[in-house]
Formats: C-alpha cells, sequence, structure tokens
C-alpha cells in the first residue's frame, strides 16, 4: 500500500495509555499511519496545522483544554481534518457541542475495534459516523426541547440563586429548609434543563440567559 492511500491521524486525548494503545492498534493495522500525539485541546489545534492529518481523533475531557474548545477552533480555521471524537461520555451536553462545533463523528471509547476502524475509514471521506447510542441521543435530543426551553421551577431557580453567591449544599438545605439530598437533586435537574455539568457553568448560563438578573 503506498503512503499516499494511507489515512493519516493525529490520535488527541491526554491519557499516555489510551493513547498508545490507540497508536498500537493502527499501526498494526493496515491502511492506517499515525502521525503524532497531543495531550491537550490547543496542542492538538497545533500538531494539526503542523501535520495535517486526514483524521483527528479526539477526546472531550481534558484538563489542558476541551476538545469541544479545539473542534471549534479547527473548523474556524478551516482545517482539512476530519473530527472524530472517541470519548467516554455520552451525555447531551458533550454529544451535541461537539456536533456543533463541527465533528465528522461521534464514538465511545468500548466501540469494538472494527467499528472504529470503520469509522475512521468514514471519516476521511467526510460521512458522518455516530454510534448507535450517540445517534439515539441525537434524535431525542432534536426532538425535545432544547436546553433553557424548559423553565426552572421556583426552587431550582432559589437553588441556583444561591449557588451564583458562593454557598455550598449544606448551607443551601439549611437556609430552604430542605435536605442536602434535596438540594442535589434539584441540582441534577436544573442542570439537565441549562445543558451544563457543573455549578460554574449553570451560573455562566443562567447569567447570559438571563435567568439570574
Amino acid at each position: 500500500m503506498t503512503s499516499e492511500s494511507l489515512i493519516t491521524l493525529l490520535i488527541v486525548d491526554d491519557h499516555p495509555v489510551v493513547r498508545d494503545g490507540l497508536r498500537g492498534m493502527f499501526e498494526s493495522a493496515p491502511g492506517f499511519r499515525v502521525l503524532g500525539e497531543a495531550a491537550s485541546g490547543p496542542e492538538g489545534v497545533a500538531r494539526a496545522a503542523e501535520l495535517d492529518p486526514d483524521v483527528v481523533l479526539m477526546d472531550l475531557r481534558m484538563p489542558g483544554g476541551s476538545g469541544v474548545a479545539a473542534i471549534r477552533e479547527l473548523t474556524r480555521r478551516g482545517a482539512r481534518a476530519k473530527v472524530l471524537v472517541l470519548t467516554t461520555y455520552d451525555t447531551d451536553s458533550d454529544t451535541l457541542p461537539a456536533i456543533e462545533a463541527g465533528a465528522t463523528g461521534y464514538l465511545l471509547k468500548d466501540a469494538p475495534r472494527d467499528e472504529l476502524f470503520t469509522a475512521v475509514r468514514a471519516a476521511a471521506e467526510g460521512r458522518t459516523v455516530l454510534s448507535p447510542a450517540i445517534a439515539s441521543r441525537l434524535v431525542r435530543a432534536v426532538r425535545a426541547p432544547a436546553p433553557g426551553n424548559e423553565p426552572l421551577s421556583a426552587r431550582e431557580r432559589e437553588v441556583l440563586a444561591l449557588v451564583a453567591r458562593g454557598t455550598a449544599n449544606r448551607e443551601i438545605a439549611r437556609e430552604l429548609f430542605i435536605s442536602e439530598a434535596t438540594v442535589k437533586t434539584h441540582l441534577t435537574h436544573l442542570y439537565a434543563k441549562l445543558g451544563v455539568n457543573d455549578r460554574a457553568a449553570a451560573v455562566a448560563v443562567a447569567y447570559d440567559r438571563g435567568i439570574l438578573g
């Protein structure tokens, strides 16, 4: 097989063991060539510009910089590489931003070896690749109200306002005369409605959307 017919790859993941495993897997299979690795989103963007791979295998949550931000930057730059997300996370708050940012496909790390090879080939050709679980989530998301369109309850707004003031769960429970477990339940519900995963993001989105004054 000539070098021109090989699909070239860049692996972006913050775990060295994962990068080593993926490199070994692809280098042992015909038709692929791993050009390099990166341990964060910003490094992945820089390496993609340097190496010009056909496909970038992109993790999403990395301490040095998120995969979604990297995908968005690669799209902004008009990078030739197709981005195939390969992650352990399949929540709507991970899936939708990655696809919206410009990812060509989205697979989970437990995908079978042959499925991953097929997905990379398809991504290199510009075809969208989604694991069955992710495809189902996207269909449900399209049919369901977008995050933020479902209003917060009065109690959820109270909890959010206290979170915005930096109040800990135990103190929120004391102030609202509810249990700490109930506070956590309210947080889970309002995270889902806002499409976020943590307190800081919830407050930021709430201010952005005018939920908090």
